[in-house]
């Protein structure tokens, strides 16, 4: 759906180029949600606005469905700006319009409809998004959740293909994140939609992606299927995320790993074994003992998962991790 191919951004600061951005290769799938995280200056934001040119390359290609969307000519760049939606951190939406005109608003101006079409359109895009009887309301009466509704339902006004999310949750509290995290994955899944949601949240990654690229110095330095990178993380930068996001102090806990005693894996269950006894299991019949130095248990997006952290002592604990391996647990070795 989206490519991009030996892209580099750059910006003249005080005479002198300074690279903002360089992206070797990236591709997105069609009909996935595909997160890009990162910490702030990480290059993030300036990745998902060359998606629509927002931003220009100063270098390489961004093809979108098969069309490099850097040759295009201005009226064929307005064309297709409207088949990709775009939320914003800060809602940006008109205070003197009503929630009905907000969402009526990239209608009017790309004058494809009727008026008796726009309102039909408004009208189902409010029901969406859970927001019918808002209708009439303006922004200043609106909560910051039911204000990001809006711009959800103003960017799929013009049934975009793309939907572009730059940190569309950072401005919300957590309940509020969580509400909206789950509209973007409906929408997903009930119209098809290609979302890029940019976040500096793990946790927000880790509900709703399939897949995503964890940005560090303008440069993508770890990507793959959430499970993968969120559960086996490679870069620094990636286990630095998945750390802060379980609220882990990464010093504290490397501490704690030189202080255990024995060996120190780490075990990963995901699926049907999480909820398996398997550990208790496999220690008694090895005679071994564990003590737990982190844990946790949660899903990403609807497939459960668990992970644990143990020092392992006594009896044969080469055979136990041999076992918990052969019933489909992932075995690493810490130490």
């Amino acid at each position: 759906m989206i490519e991009f191919d030996g892209v580099r951004k750059t910006y003249r600061v005080r005479g002198q180029e300074v690279l903002a951005l360089e992206v070797e290769r990236l591709t997105i799938e069609r009909g996935e949600v595909f997160g890009i995280v990162g910490h702030s200056g990480a290059g993030k934001s300036t990745l998902l606005r060359l998606v629509n040119l927002l931003e220009r390359p100063s270098q390489g290609r961004v093809v979108v469905e098969g069309e490099d969307v850097t040759r295009l000519a201005p009226a064929q760049l307005r064309a297709f700006r409207r088949r990709i939606g775009m939320i914003f951190q800060h809602f940006n939406l008109l205070s003197s319009k009503t929630v009905a005109e907000n969402v009526a608003f990239p209608l009017k101006i790309a004058g494809t409809e009727s008026r008796a079409a726009i309102a039909a359109r408004v009208e189902e895009l409010l029901a969406l998004v859970g927001l019918s009887e808002h209708a009439g309301k303006y922004p200043a009466q609106l909560s910051g959740g039911q204000k990001q509704r809006v711009g959800i339902a103003r960017a799929l006004a013009c049934r975009p293909s793309i939907l572009l999310s730059d940190e569309a949750t950072s401005a919300l509290d957590p309940q509020t994140t969580r509400s909206v995290l789950q509209l973007l994955s409906d929408i997903n899944r009930r119209l098809g939609l290609t979302i890029v949601l940019v976040t500096h949240e793990m946790d927000a990654v880790r509900r709703v992606c399939d897949r995503v690229a964890v940005m560090d110095g303008g440069r993508v330095v770890e990507t793959g299927p959430v499970s993968e990178v969120f559960l086996h993380p490679r870069h620094p930068t990636t286990r630095e995320f998945v750390l802060e996001s379980e609220h882990v102090d990464t010093q504290e806990f490397q501490e704690s790993l030189q202080q255990a005693a024995g060996r120190v894996v780490r075990l990963t269950f995901k699926g049907a074994a999480t909820y398996r006894p398997l550990l208790g299991e496999v220690v008694r019949r090895f005679g071994v003992d564990f003590s737990i130095l982190a844990g946790r248990i949660d899903h990403i997006k609807d497939v459960p998962y668990g992970q644990l952290t143990l020092s392992l002592v006594g009896g044969d604990v080469e055979e136990a991790l041999r076992a918990l391996a052969e019933a489909g647990v992932d075995v690493e070795v810490l130490r």
